[in-house]
């Protein structure tokens, strides 16, 4: 039988969902299922940063110190950015122990740098990369920098005034709504886009295996 950790992310979320058809009351499924559905829906492949586009040289916060650029990191070749959306989301707590495991060794033999990003403040996100013991940096996109540029963030639909105790812009520490869809951005010497890849449904991401071959298509 499959670890949990070898398991496939399809596998793994849907035994996430069926926790949570145990565990929530069905307004909480139905509201969940809607906000996915809804970004789904909208989403237009032609709305974000187009392959062959040049990024910014964009600055991330490392969260166990220091920073780094897109310059810095494609120096030498391509480099891989996970973007996730906080550290307390069960579906990044899922994604990146995956990655972890089944991504970044493939890319570390070919000597290709995976970098994972989220706008929250670094002192709340290091304890993602800590839980799990991840080998990669976690890195802060401040204020969605990157990722407004890349044109993968979005708000909820549902944004109470005023806003209650424990809402995104405090547990982000930014202020405000706006999370990154989860997304794959591979990015090539001279910061130049080769790949983005969008799940609008966080609970709908590409498998390693996948993200793989791609970085295998689109890099010599």
């Amino acid at each position: 039988m499959a670890t949990l950790l070898t398991a496939s992310l399809k596998d793994q979320y849907a035994a996430l969902q069926a926790e949570r058809a145990r565990s929530w009351s069905p307004a909480q499924l139905a509201g969940n299922a809607r906000q996915r559905q809804l970004l789904v829906d909208r989403f237009d492949p032609a709305s974000v940063a187009q392959p062959g586009s040049t990024l910014p040289d964009s600055e991330l916060i490392d969260v166990e110190g220091g920073a780094v650029s897109l310059d810095a990191l494609t120096d030498n070749g391509p480099a891989l950015l996970i973007f996730f959306r906080f550290a307390g989301c069960p579906a990044c707590n899922i994604a990146l122990p995956h990655y972890a495991e089944q991504l970044f060794p493939v890319l570390a033999k070919r000597n290709i740098p995976l970098v994972a990003i989220s706008p929250q403040q670094p002192e709340a996100l290091r304890d993602i990369g800590r839980r799990h013991d991840l080998p990669f940096r976690v890195t802060t996109d401040r204020d969605n920098g990157l990722a407004r540029h890349l044109g993968i963030t979005f708000a909820p639909d549902d944004q109470p005034s005023p806003p209650p105790a424990g809402w995104i812009g405090e547990v982000t520490g930014t202020g405000n709504w706006a999370l990154p869809q989860p997304a794959v951005v591979l990015v090539g010497p001279g910061r130049e886009l080769l790949w983005l890849h969008v799940s609008p449904d966080w609970l709908d991401r590409p498998e390693a295996s996948d993200i793989a071959a791609a970085v295998d298509r689109l890099t010599v």
